[in-house]
Order: structure tokens, then C-alpha cells, then sequence
């Protein structure tokens, strides 16, 4: 629904401003009032449903193997993300956590026919149940930051990152984003979005008590 209408708003913008312009040419004063009144509704309506949308939804966690779908330019949802491992260990590379690590595997797959996809810039954090914020600790992840690089249709890669989060954390959950420049800026307006504003988020527990392997 949402994209469908961004399209239907874009494509009635610019069709609006050329009648408008046919309206003014011609000085036909009650087309212009009409093209002006109903642009002026359909973004009253699109604003209800934007902000509508963002308020019913729900946060979600999702636990071991839940994917969570990353769509293309909107339309092809084939790259899925997934949590498929938590290890937890006070020392790591000799290295000593502040807190403790938390080593979190996370699998990209793709169900593509044949186009080769990626993600755009994806992001980490851990947030908290005091909505406190973690970024990864990039020196420590197995080998960088590879979750960018393209995944063959039908196919699946899996990495590892790496927190150093406080003993006493609460609720630790991870919180995976992409997006680049205008994509971030489209989704802002886009109705019913993850990335929408006021849009509660999909986020992956990382309490996961037995099927977590401590070390």
C-alpha cells in the first residue's frame, strides 16, 4: 500500500502542476482552485494514513532463525536478515570487556530468482530497555564489516559482530538498518514503513537464555 501510493502521489503532483499551469495559462480560475483543493486533501490523506499507520503498529522482537525482510527500491523484498547465534564471553582476542562481548551471528540471505542483491550501508545497535544505545566494536568483529557485499540469488552468507555491553544490561536487543541518501529520506514519508516516522521497530532479543552458549 505504501508504495503504491508515494506513486499515485508523485504521479498526481506532477500531473497537478501541469494542469495547473494549463489552468493559469488560460486563466481558468476555477480549475486552479480545484487542482489546489485537491492536492490539498490527498496530502491531508496521505498525512492521516502516514501517521496512522506508524500509530498502530507494533514493536516486535524476533528470536534465533526469525527473518526479518529488507526490500530493494521498495518493491522486491528478497534480502532477509537473521540472528542465528549469541555467544557471551568477558575476554575475546585478548582482549577484556568492559562489560561482557556479545558475539552475535547474523545470517543475509536472499530468495531471489537471479538478480544479485546487497544491503546499503547497513547499520547495528543494541538498544536497552532504558533506551540506552550500543554500537558494534569494529576491530573485534571476525573479519570487518562484510555485510555489504552482494549475495548470489537463492544464497546466504553469515558474519559475526561484536558488543561490548554493560553486565547489568537489561533487555539488550539489536537493531539491524540500511539505507543511503534519498532511500533514508523516502522512507521517512513512505506509509506504513519500518523506517517511517513514529514507526515502531522489528528488533532481535539477544537474552536468549538456554539457547544461549556462554563462554
Amino acid at each position: 500500500m505504501g508504495v503504491l501510493m508515494m506513486a499515485a502521489t508523485i504521479g498526481g503532483l506532477g500531473l497537478a502542476i501541469v494542469l495547473l499551469v494549463i489552468a493559469l495559462w488560460t486563466k481558468t480560475i476555477w480549475l486552479a482552485k480545484f487542482i489546489g483543493g485537491a492536492v490539498v486533501i490527498w496530502f491531508v490523506l496521505y498525512a492521516a494514513l502516514l501517521f496512522g499507520f506508524s500509530l498502530i503498529s507494533q514493536e516486535e522482537t524476533l528470536g534465533l532463525n526469525e527473518p526479518k525482510a529488507f526490500c530493494g527500491f521498495y518493491l522486491d523484498c528478497h534480502l532477509h536478515t537473521e540472528v542465528v547465534n549469541v555467544r557471551k564471553t568477558k575476554t575475546l582476542n585478548a582482549r577484556t570487556a568492559s562489560g561482557e562481548f556479545y558475539t552475535v551471528k547474523i545470517k543475509i540471505s536472499s530468495d531471489a530468482r537471479r538478480a544479485e542483491l546487497a544491503l546499503h550501508n547497513p547499520q547495528f545497535e543494541v538498544v536497552d530497555a532504558n533506551n540506552r544505545r550500543f554500537k558494534p566494536i569494529g576491530d573485534l568483529t571476525v573479519s570487518g564489516n562484510p555485510f555489504e557485499r552482494k549475495v548470489p540469488a537463492g544464497s546466504a552468507f553469515e558474519d559475526e559482530i561484536i558488543f561490548d555491553l554493560p553486565i547489568d544490561i537489561q533487555s539488550p536487543r539489536l537493531d539491524i538498518a540500511e539505507g543511503i541518501g534519498i532511500d533514508k529520506v523516502i522512507e521517512t514519508v513512505l506509509i506504513d514503513d519500518e523506517d517511517s516516522i513514529g514507526h515502531k521497530r522489528s528488533y532481535y532479543g539477544l537474552e536468549l537464555n538456554s539457547r544461549m552458549a556462554n563462554k
